[in-house]
């Protein structure tokens, strides 16, 4: 039911290859990256790295663990041999992950992993192991996702239970950057969108994500036939099946557009309506303080953030729009599109219909072309010198603003020189009386 098995790089003296790598290789897949038990890891990591021309350091010298990189991004890892190699491999998760094979190419399996893979069955090899380490609840869930393995019945009776336990303070929690990394691999997955929907059926989710579950049950009408939660899920969906290279950033943002709906909603008092009002917003303050809980680097948070609060952003109508749209949001493009884009298929009310697709489809090509038109922005033609020369105000808020008008009226090709921009902003100060 497997591909045809890779073939292997020569095993180190000794060593055993164990746990994903031994797993995948039986799954006809050539392993990422390595893992090796081996007698002497310091001298077979430098041997190794010689023989692939990568580098070979040490992870943690005091327990003899070594890492190699190759100049093809594959790593190696490598560990001291264990005394009793079964009782080590009972010690691991899940029973596919809990096999290791010989050079002679003999399978190492105490738990019954090997049935397990023929059945595609994620099945936990001990209770006891989950408890050890609780971050395996979430890892159960990332590799149902990227294995496409069904969790076997106990084993998510299992992960239930640790998530319940995790939620009455009666396990700790684990790491925040261990969290986030499970949580990148599911993302980073074609099926991501699956994989949120089993964090949160199994009880998993409100540990990671408790403003992403705020949305269950909030309903919207109009263009969403799903409540907020699914609306956002749904989005995600939909961004990875048009983008699959969607970036990590992106693929927050997307999830995340709109977690702020809940705590925003309110009531038109004419209408009766319900209504979202900023929630574009307080969606982005919460998806910087989710992102920066789960130790994201912050240049990611931004990006995540700014995309969530600016994808309301209203589509141009026309070309002159558009060239407006691009400046001022330059550095959101194309991800900003992609989102929106994303979030407008989620959506199936009942005031959709082709017609605002078209709309949506005519305002994107329009964005776009926009942006073809002019990829990097022309020198500027004032300095903050000669704003604060020519209106006679000091340095301030009010000099930037000035900028920014010169700039955008210049990206829509209302200004061309130096001149024009100084009558541009003369005539606007008249207009606000900031000049006799």
């Amino acid at each position: 039911m497997f591909r045809r098995r890779p073939p292997l790089p020569p095993f180190p003296p000794g060593a055993l290859l164990v746990g994903g790598a031994a797993r995948d290789w039986l799954r006809g897949v050539a392993p990422k990256d390595f893992d090796w038990a081996t007698p002497d890891p310091e001298g077979a990591a430098r041997a190794l790295a010689g023989e692939v021309g990568g580098s070979a350091f040490p992870l943690d010298e005091e327990r003899g663990y070594w890492r190699v990189h190759a100049p093809d991004g594959v790593q190696h890892d490598l560990v001291p041999l264990p005394d009793d190699v079964t009782d080590d491999l009972r010690r691991r998760d899940f029973t596919v992950n809990a096999l290791a094979l010989t050079a002679a190419g003999q399978v190492i399996d105490p738990t019954g992993g090997r049935a397990d893979l023929r059945a595609r069955r994620l099945r936990m090899v001990s209770a006891a192991n989950l408890w050890d380490d609780p971050l395996r609840a979430w890892r159960a869930v990332r590799f149902e996702v990227t294995l496409g393995f069904r969790l076997e019945a106990g084993t998510g009776a299992a992960v239930r239970e640790v998530a319940a336990e995790l939620a009455a303070g009666q396990l700790p929690m684990p790491a925040p950057e261990r969290t986030r990394d499970e949580m990148h691999a599911l993302l980073g997955h074609p099926d991501a969108a699956r994989g949120v929907l089993r964090l949160e059926a199994l009880g998993l989710l409100a540990l990671t994500l408790p403003e992403l579950r705020e949305g269950s049950g909030v309903t919207q009408g109009g263009f969403h036939h799903l409540d907020v939660f699914g609306h956002g899920v749904e989005a995600l969906h939909q961004l990875l099946a048009r983008f699959p290279d969607a970036s990590l950033p992106l693929r927050w943002a997307t999830l995340l557009h709109d977690v702020g709906k809940p705590r925003a909603q309110g009531v038109n008092p004419r209408s009766g309506r319900t209504t979202f009002y900023d929630h574009d917003k307080l969606g982005a303050a919460l998806t910087g303080q989710i992102l920066t809980r789960l130790r994201l680097p912050s240049a990611q948070v931004e990006r995540a953030a700014a995309l969530v609060r600016a994808h309301m952003a209203p589509l141009p109508a026309d070309e002159r729009e558009a060239r407006r749209f691009v400046h001022r949001r330059r550095d959101l493009l194309p991800d900003l599109l992609r989102l929106m884009l994303a979030d407008r298929e989620a959506a199936r009310g009942p005031d959709s219909h082709p017609a605002i697709r078209h709309a949506y489809a005519a305002a994107f090509a329009r964005v776009l072309a926009a942006l073809e038109e002019r990829p990097t922005a022309p020198p500027p033609l004032l300095t903050g010198e000669d704003v604060m020369k020519l209106l006679g105000i000091p340095p301030g808020p009010a000099v930037g603003q000035a900028l920014r008008e010169v700039a955008e009226a210049q990206a829509l090709g209302e200004v061309n020189s130096s001149e024009e921009a100084r009558a541009l902003l003369l005539a606007r100060a008249s207009q606000e009386n900031r000049v006799p």
